[in-house]
């Protein structure tokens, strides 16, 4: 039996360490991300007992049987072990305290942006409704508040909030948008069709006993590779198992990666939505064939998916949200020991 731990790309010819790093990157600062979520949860002055700091190994993203004060030792500029009554805790330092009220107040401003997002998202489900946990727990993913399931209501001409049989919180969308119906691939083939073109393949089987050379192949793919199927299409009219089915639900893997933070996801994630947005098991062979647009790294029993235009092979996201700045900013400061009167990483 192959281990869950081999890379999800088997040959190594066609990994790319540097997008193969930005998941090294993630795990480096796992306990950053979470710990840090966690505790900003709570209410001020936003700390823990370390006895049951040390208990929460998942929601802190520290390995089981290791020593959370040992986890929070790493980044001595965001996290401290202060003393209350004698009793040691897990606690934020006041520098990431106000560089969580700087994220706040970005996330104030990138808010319409977010809407928009969440918006497109509903578009391309079956029904046009999501259950809000499940928002909520792709919430860094998509760029959302960690108080975006309280915020929806703020916006009653978008969402709207139900409850379905199971209890569930569901938010609805409230009216289709045709201008957002637009896919990014869609944008892309206006400005280079080429490009779109050369990035997709669906292939025609043929047999040996007709040998095509490269030129004659490709012309035949792209008899069935074009016209592409939108993502915002009615994908259960389409009939399973046919290229137009496999090139709808490719596409809205696209989309879907198109509306995240870092134009990445973990597999989980998007399967996440799994339901609403109509995938099936059979995803990874079909992204897998789509190698010119999707990356994907990681390994089996945990792997992401990246769309490939959006990054370069140094593996740098070429076009970076406010939020990803911010999120950088914070990991040097993670990196740090002490603060340096000459830096102005605060303005960087």
């Amino acid at each position: 039996m192959r281990p869950r731990v081999a890379p999800i790309e088997p040959e190594a010819a066609r990994r790319v360490p540097g997008l193969d790093a930005v998941l090294d990157r993630d795990a480096a600062f796992r306990f950053l991300t979470r710990a840090r979520s966690f505790l900003a949860s709570l209410p001020p002055p936003h700390r823990i007992p370390l006895a049951e700091a040390g208990k929460l190994y998942r929601e802190l993203g520290f390995p089981r049987g290791r020593s959370v004060s040992r986890a929070a030792a790493r980044h001595p500029l965001l996290f401290h072990l202060p003393k209350v009554d004698s009793v040691p805790h897990l606690a934020l330092t006041p520098l990431l305290c106000s560089l969580l009220e700087e994220e706040r107040r970005l996330h104030d401003q990138l808010l319409p942006t977010r809407v928009r997002a969440v918006r497109k998202l509903l578009m391309l489900t079956d029904h046009r409704r999501i259950p809000l946990a499940k928002l909520h727990h792709c919430r860094a993913v998509l760029g959302l508040p960690d108080d975006f399931r309280d915020r929806v209501r703020e916006f009653p001409d978008d969402f709207r909030v139900a409850v379905d049989p199971d209890g569930r919180h569901v938010l609805e969308l409230a009216h289709w948008d045709p201008a957002l119906a637009v896919s990014a691939l869609e944008r892309d083939f206006v400005v280079d069709e080429r490009l779109v073109r050369r990035t997709f393949r669906f292939a025609v089987p043929h047999s040996r006993s007709m040998p095509l050379d490269a030129e004659d192949a490709d012309r035949l793919d792209a008899v069935t590779t074009f016209p592409l199927v939108s993502p915002y299409t009615n994908g259960a009219l389409l009939r399973p198992w046919t290229p137009e089915a496999e090139k709808y639900r490719v596409g809205v893997v696209h989309e879907f990666l198109s509306q995240t933070l870092e134009k990445r996801a973990l597999i989980h994630h998007i399967f996440e939505f799994k339901e609403e947005l109509g995938l099936t098991r059979h995803m990874y062979a079909s992204l897998r064939k789509q190698n010119r647009a999707f990356y994907l790294a990681g390994t089996e029993m945990n792997w992401a998916v990246f769309l490939r235009d959006a990054y370069g092979d140094d593996g740098a996201l070429k076009e970076k949200d406010p939020l990803v700045l911010f999120n950088e900013k914070l990991q040097r400061y993670a990196c740090m020991t002490k603060m340096d009167s000459s830096e102005s990483i605060a303005d960087q």
